[in-house]
């Protein structure tokens, strides 16, 4: 059916949460491996040797990039069912331009198991999109599940769960990492002690992190920036719930000397009863925006965060 609709959709438009592709000079590729491929349609099984349409999807990801080009503008949709294992062979994202998008919903988006404690899903090209994956731990102490590496990178409802140990570090970024986009992160961590951060920054410039559950046992904090300073982070919009019996800090600026914007809306528990509510974001030359709310017991109110107000000079 072809719309009459003049103007088409200046924001684009979706279903169910999903884009609609529109026309554009890129190419749209088909990946997926489920048992619930519907043979009744006449699909192809898939395979790499298949021509990656949806009808005949290619069965990894790696495959799909590497018949990308870089800044056409590509689209790589993975089916519902998909699952791919991560073992001693990273996934790596390294085809500028590109948009890695998951369909599906709940444990029926495509799902990345990580096996191995070395390995990763690395964004090493810029202004990549990755889009709905469900991401679980199946070893433990994963050194860091996800690595980025490039500019302008977006990561976009991604969902991380324990279920075999604790990763180390979640999302570890370098200073490259300008401008890293992390919109509707859900990290559910397993209750034992093990992980150090759920995202770890290390340099790069205005950094936001935002629409986020971040819920794990964190020996340094649930954001923490280390190593390198970074500028302009911004962190908002966003629950935290660090179940350490030790440590209360939910950003943490290890460095120092970081700047951001910490703040609105964030809703923050700790495990620490005895918490200064003042530690659950530290960092001198960051600047923080209520509301932030901060809650130590059960049975208990949060209260605002206890930060120096400002003053009129």
């Amino acid at each position: 059916m072809i719309s009459n609709y003049d103007q088409g959709f200046a924001q684009g438009l979706t279903v169910r949460g999903i884009p609609v592709v529109q026309a554009h000079p890129g190419k749209v590729f088909w990946v997926g491996n489920s048992s619930t491929t519907a043979s009744l349609r006449g699909e192809k099984g898939e395979s790499d040797g298949n021509d990656g349409t949806f009808l005949a999807p290619f069965s990894t990801i790696d495959y799909a990039l590497s018949q990308c080009v870089a800044d056409r503008g590509d689209i790589v949709f993975v089916r519902p069912g998909y699952t791919e294992t991560v073992g001693s062979t990273d996934l790596t994202l390294d085809v500028a331009g590109v948009a890695v998008i998951g369909l599906g919903s709940g444990s029926n988006r495509p799902t990345l198991n990580l096996t191995a404690t070395g390995s990763t899903i690395a964004i090493t090209a810029a202004n990549v999109l990755m889009h709905n994956f469900l991401i679980t731990g199946g070893v433990d102490a994963i050194v860091a599940v996800m690595t980025v590496s490039a500019a302008d990178v977006t990561l976009s409802k991604l969902e991380f769960r324990d279920v075999t140990g604790q990763a180390t570090d979640g999302i570890l970024t370098t200073a490259s990492a300008n401008r890293l986009m992390i919109d509707g992160l859900v990290w559910v961590g397993a209750t034992a002690d093990g992980p150090a951060a759920a995202i770890a920054i290390v340099g790069g410039d205005r950094i936001e992190i935002q629409n986020f559950y971040i819920a794990g046992d964190f020996s340094v904090s649930a954001i923490d920036v280390r190593t390198t300073l970074t500028t302009g982070l911004r962190v908002h919009d966003g629950f935290f719930w660090n179940n350490d019996a030790a440590v209360d800090t939910s950003v943490k600026d290890t460095i120092g000397s970081s700047t951001g914007q910490i703040g609105p809306n964030l809703f923050i528990q700790t495990e620490e009863h005895g918490a200064n509510i003042t530690e659950v974001i530290t960092g001198a030359t960051f600047v923080v925006f209520d509301p932030v709310y901060v809650v130590n017991l059960a049975n208990e109110k949060a209260m605002l965060i206890n930060w120096t107000a400002s003053a009129d000079l």
